[in-house]
């Protein structure tokens, strides 16, 4: 009986984030040079403008991780990238944690540096997810924090005291694959997750992790997002960003 239910609650939630991802396909137009996000939200947008291409839509594409090109490349979705190109219209892309401001916590997935690069050098962010993303406060999820693999011990011992500054009720751990190897990024990096429970100054906590040497970003994404369509039990609800 468990299992059956935990099948059904996967099935809607799934249900829901296509939904999330059709509203975000509306609001593209042919021609658009558009980021690809990671994950399994942004898995259904890449479906659904794959379909949209084998019906005669064009567009031009910048994914951003291996995982999504090979699964673009897979509908014959055309793909280019930011050294031919230098803007995209829009990127459509998933999140962790969204709070009333748009602000994100990205990276369960191991591809933040390369979403955060594509969505910095899109005209218009869209996050598209379920309503378990939404949060009062960024923090309940694990913040990803990409670290270069020299010195790691070094560069953990730094992030540990930026932790201690910003209030953080737990501690560091190194992301690891199912087979308990470390993982790696497609950018051969590492991942730190930090656990704070409630990021009270976003901004600064963002500066303070960058000061770190050894960091290569991090999964904040902060005044980026300029719209969110987040799928509910009633329907999607848009969310229009103030910044």
């Amino acid at each position: 009986m468990t299992a059956r239910n935990g099948s059904g609650d996967k099935s809607v939630s799934e249900a829901l984030k296509r939904q999330a991802a059709a509203m975000a396909l509306n609001d593209i137009r042919s021609g658009m040079r558009l980021g690809l996000g990671t994950g399994s939200t942004a898995r259904h947008f890449v479906d659904l403008l794959g379909e949209k291409v084998a019906a005669g839509f064009e567009c031009l594409c910048v994914p951003t991780s291996e995982v999504t090109a090979a699964q673009a490349r897979s509908l014959n979705i055309p793909l280019t990238d930011l050294d031919t190109i230098d803007r995209l219209d829009v990127t459509v892309d998933g999140a962790d944690e969204i709070d009333p401001g748009l602000n994100l916590i990205k990276g369960a997935g191991g591809a933040l540096l390369r979403e955060k690069i594509v969505a910095a050098s899109s005209d218009m962010m869209i996050v598209i997810a379920d309503a378990s993303k939404l949060v009062e406060t960024l923090g309940r999820f694990p913040l990803p924090i990409e670290v270069n693999r020299f010195a790691l011990g070094a560069t953990r011992r730094s992030l540990e005291a930026v932790l201690a500054q910003h209030g953080a009720e737990g501690g560091l751990r190194l992301r690891q694959t199912a087979a308990g190897d470390s993982y790696v990024t497609d950018g051969g990096h590492l991942i730190l997750d930090a656990f704070f429970g409630r990021i009270s100054q976003p901004e600064a906590l963002s500066r303070a992790l960058l000061d770190v040497p050894g960091v290569v970003q991090h999964g904040l994404f902060l005044n980026m997002c300029k719209k969110a369509y987040v799928a509910t039990a009633d329907g999607v609800r848009t969310i229009l960003s103030e910044h």
